[in-house]
């Protein structure tokens, strides 16, 4: 009798924590969720972009918690902030040309500095010598080239008076004890902060017409007691608040919201290797990687990928159903920076000749086996399979278990023709000329029978 029991127990837990998995915040059904994802999905391919006061220090965003600079010391970035070289045109222009489908920009990071002109603070760019509302210049241009706009939201604010010193404070004290924490927090007031917060996304998302994705960057329950979750955020309540006012708008997971069904629209996984995306197969999922090794501009650092690294990102993240999102870290002056053109250029070359191969497209069915040396990008609708050649076959490309299943095969780059004959029962062999055609990782492009 006692196991029947413990057994009932153990299923009732099961079911109670399956009902707690779906809890819902709205109404959406499934098949509304997968018409407004419809767009992103499609995409596949978006433009990050990390800009605040840091790029004065250059040496990374969270330069003023690396260094645990003090409001007052900071405030000399504030003071000295003039990006006389901003022309957001000359960006949304680099954007499309590399490919990219949309791009969203940080309106305020973690230092608190807000890029608009928000009526609830003081620390604005236009009380710099910047004199102007950025946000609302960054959106018009990105419009005017056709991308999609998005903003990023910090959740944390190292400037703010009322938001709770936590373990990434700048000032979280070094013994990390409650008294110490407690001592600082005097008098500071996180429901104040909270509405502050509130007011701030109701005019991103109220001023500058259609947004299309909203990041909200982070919360982090697990610090010893001083994290923040989805209750120091209001979370539940902050995404009614941001579905009633754009409908339509797209919303990342970092809001602690994991026990809702509709807490959330995509995964983020950050800095992951190319390695790991494969076991987000199957999810919704954008994957937010740097040019370098910092997202904010870092004059002094070196580890920015090669043109390969970036495309193996870009095609592998297809290959698995997901999204890539490259930042690019502008200067203070407001320009890229020289290494984010070249990198921009070189996509823009590769992306031209093939990105057909990304857009529209998720992982091949299992039917279709990954010939060795490729990897596999699918477009349903068109009836495509994309073979991504990272080696360069001599002669010839196997492609197993193929037989009667391609009516046609060619480079995708000039859609010149590729000769294939059956091989070894039912595989088929392309035969492919000596000569490499001209980028990095070319494209087979096979027309499926349907």
């Amino acid at each position: 009798m006692l196991k029947k029991i413990q057994l009932l127990a153990v299923c009732f837990s099961l079911i109670c924590s399956s009902v707690s998995a779906q809890k819902m915040i709205g109404t959406e059904t499934d098949a509304q969720k997968e018409k407004r994802m419809e767009w992103w999905k499609d995409d596949r391919f978006g433009m990050f972009i990390h800009w605040g006061l840091y790029a004065q220090a250059a040496r990374h965003e969270w330069v003023k918690n690396h260094e645990h600079i003090t409001n007052d010391v900071y405030q000399k970035y504030f003071d000295q902030f003039n990006p006389d070289q901003f022309e957001p045109q000359k960006w949304a222009k680099e954007a499309k040309a590399a490919g990219m489908k949309y791009a969203v920009l940080t309106t305020k990071h973690h230092e608190g500095f807000c890029l608009f002109d928000s009526k609830y603070t003081d620390y604005k760019a236009p009380n710099t010598k910047a004199k102007r509302d950025l946000v609302r210049e960054y959106v018009n241009a990105f419009r005017a080239q056709g991308l999609k706009v998005g903003f990023y939201y910090s959740l944390l604010d190292w400037h703010h008076p009322d938001y709770l010193v936590d373990a990434y404070h700048p000032q979280a004290p070094a013994d990390k004890s409650d008294a110490s924490y407690a001592k600082l927090n005097k008098g500071r007031d996180m429901a104040k902060y909270r509405q502050y917060m509130r007011n701030q996304i109701t005019e991103l998302l109220t001023n500058y017409g259609k947004i299309d994705i909203l990041w909200l960057d982070f919360s982090f329950p697990n610090k010893n007691g001083h994290g923040k979750t989805k209750d120091d955020w209001g979370a539940v309540e902050l995404v009614k608040l941001i579905r009633k006012l754009q409908p339509g708008i797209i919303i990342d997971n970092r809001l602690n919201l994991e026990e809702y069904k509709d807490g959330a629209d995509f995964e983020t996984p950050e800095q992951v290797s190319t390695e790991e995306l494969a076991k987000y197969r199957g999810k919704t999922w954008e994957t937010c990687q740097t040019f370098s090794g910092s997202w904010g501009y870092y004059r002094d650092e070196n580890t920015w990928k090669t043109h390969r690294q970036l495309l193996d990102l870009l095609i592998t993240s297809t290959s698995n159903g997901g999204n890539l999102i490259l930042n690019v870290g502008p200067t203070a002056r407001g320009e890229f920076d020289y290494r984010a053109n070249r990198a921009l250029d070189s996509l823009a070359y590769w992306m031209h000749a093939n990105g057909k191969a990304i857009y529209n497209c998720t992982f091949a069915p299992d039917t279709y086996k990954v010939p060795e040396g490729t990897k596999l990008t699918y477009n349903k609708a068109a009836g495509k399979l994309y073979v991504q050649l990272f080696n360069y076959p001599q002669g010839k490309l196997v492609l197993p278990g193929y037989k009667g299943k391609i009516k046609y095969a060619q480079f995708l780059n000039d859609s010149s023709e590729l000769l294939y004959k059956e091989a070894n029962g039912n595989d088929l062999e392309l035969t492919l000329p000596a000569q490499k055609p001209p980028y990095e990782i070319p494209v087979i492009e096979l027309t499926l029978q349907q």
